[in-house]
């Protein structure tokens, strides 16, 4: 009472313990709230904040009931919470309401008629109003330049920093790879290739694997570390700690790994893998990221990648001290 006598905005923040973080800050909406506070695909500590973009549909969704408007452009929303994914390496739920890949998908029959009789028996959102094609399925190794930058701007990911030139290069060698390249394939390319201030110091150049029941894996690895090539080998657990053991002596770097998660991008045997790795050394946390249709080679990019931003980070610090040194 006394917030609406002086009229100041009356805030909520919920915290997801029991799944009811979204429901709980519709339900303050409906009692004046006007301020949520939330997080892209839920994050936050525990199990997690309220759930923004599920507040933003819902408000969206049934304006007539809620009678408030967030003002906030919802085409954004899936690039958005695939962008946030991909930094932060927590994948996205299949059945994550809004932007989950299940989201929009209909596989027992009777849904699938019933959508293709009157959509909205099962869709209760257009998926182009949270930024989702309908058509996922959108170049191939026949595409050229021209369609492959207009699919990225409108997907309307963020171009800012990336090279175009190398970006189509990469496209072309995928689309050789896979008959077809998908949205989801064009994200995490864009996403692998985006500099955004990071120079790679460390590149992979060759790689070579190999396991059995009967033998110690074995990995043999060249790097191009500052334009000079290395060439190392060792053995591990398994392919990709055989890998990473002989990346880490290469490059000298021995962080902690905290956490390593595969997901496969599309669906087929041609799909590609993502992966992401956190890592952590003196302090400094960050994450790696990699896709390529060799889950080994997803995972090398994964851990170079992360090496490269500690590399990028060491830098940063390292400058203010060289900056207070006098003559």
């Amino acid at each position: 009472l006394l917030a609406r006598k002086v009229q100041l905005p009356i805030e909520v923040h919920c915290h997801n313990d029991l799944g009811l973080a979204v429901a709980n800050s519709l339900a303050a909406i409906e009692n004046g709230a006007r301020q949520v506070e939330c997080t892209i695909n839920g994050i936050g500590e525990r199990a997690g904040n309220t759930s923004m973009e599920e507040v933003v549909m819902a408000i969206k969704t049934r304006r007539d009931r809620f009678g408030v408007d967030t003002g906030i452009v919802t085409e954004e929303i899936y690039p958005a919470c695939r962008l946030v994914s991909q930094v932060t390496g927590f994948a996205i739920p299949l059945n994550k309401p809004i932007v989950g890949d299940n989201a929009f998908a209909h596989e027992a029959g009777i849904h699938q008629d019933g959508v293709l009789k009157y959509r909205q028996s099962y869709e209760i959102m257009d998926p182009a109003s949270v930024g989702l094609s309908s058509n996922r399925l959108v170049l191939g190794k026949h595409s050229g330049r021209h369609a492959f930058v207009a699919r990225i701007r409108e997907l309307v990911l963020d171009t800012s920093d990336l090279d175009m030139n190398r970006a189509f290069d990469r496209f072309k060698t995928l689309a050789d790879t896979k008959e077809h390249v998908y949205d989801g394939d064009l994200i995490a390319l864009v996403a692998q290739e985006s500099t955004r201030g990071v120079r790679d110091r460390y590149e992979l150049v060759y790689m070579n694997v190999t396991t059995s029941s009967m033998a110690v894996p074995h990995a043999t690895v060249k790097l191009r570390i500052d334009g000079e090539e290395v060439l190392g080998n060792g053995c591990g657990d398994g392919m990709v700690d055989a890998c990473y053991k002989v990346i880490s002596d290469l490059t000298g770097q021995h962080p902690r790994l905290d956490r390593y998660a595969v997901k496969a991008i599309t669906g087929g045997t041609d799909a590609q893998g993502e992966v992401s790795c956190l890592v952590t050394e003196d302090g400094v946390t960050v994450t790696g990221r990699g896709a390529h249709t060799d889950i080994i080679q997803a995972s090398a990019l994964a851990y170079l990648n992360a090496l490269n931003k500690l590399e990028y980070r060491r830098q940063r610090m390292a400058v203010p001290a060289q900056a207070e040194v006098g003559p």
